[in-house]
């Protein structure tokens, strides 16, 4: 059974930093995508990166101060969000999917639940 778990939300200021981790189960050889959604908006790319860590995608708006990296003994791959600003406050959510990774949620087969990060100014 597949299982996508998120973890390392939090609250932050304007500045800080905060990693998030995504754990999968069950399944291996899986790209691995961020992905974001804050209240009243549509849910947007965030990074991915590929089971390797040779590949990485960014959005636009993350690029230089978000890197995803992994850890493929623990099957976890890891978000690290630096430089934090307000209009980084949503939940957000890891999925998975075989392949490359990937900008389009809808090429991501698993899901986790979510986890919130709130960055005050």
């Amino acid at each position: 059974q597949v299982r996508v778990v998120e973890s390392g939300g939090g609250l932050a200021q304007a500045g800080d930093s905060l990693r998030l981790s995504c754990a999968a189960t069950g399944l291996f050889w899986h790209a691995m995508g961020w992905f974001r959604q804050a209240p009243g908006k549509e849910r947007e790319f965030v990074a991915a990166i590929s089971w390797d860590g040779g590949d990485t995608l960014y959005a636009d708006s993350v690029k230089g101060r978000f890197t995803m990296s992994r850890d493929n003994a623990e099957n976890t791959k890891y978000l690290q969000m630096n430089n934090l600003k307000p209009e980084d406050t949503a939940t957000y959510y890891c999925a998975t999917r075989y392949g490359n990774p990937s900008m389009n949620e809808h090429h991501y087969t698993f899901w986790g639940q979510g986890t919130q990060v709130s960055v005050s100014s």
